[in-house]
């Protein structure tokens, strides 16, 4: 249930920034089709992918996990 839920963060505040999967993936230097299953709720995403997650969005990782 975490995965999802953690997708679904990621995809709610990547589509706020107006990035698509496909160029936000190249601005953190992730592939797309990774962050596509990370989204989908599928990968047991690392604390270093997270943190890079993190820093594409400009948020702090306490701004990225609040309400979670």
């Amino acid at each position: 249930m975490i995965k999802q839920i953690l997708g679904q963060r990621i995809k709610n505040l990547r589509l706020k920034t107006g990035l698509s999967q496909e160029k936000f993936a190249l601005q953190i230097n992730m592939d797309r089709t990774y962050l596509a299953s990370v989204e989908a709720g599928k990968r047991n995403i690392s604390i270093e992918n997270i943190h890079k997650i993190s820093q594409g969005l400009h948020l702090s990782l306490e701004e990225f996990f609040k309400g979670i």
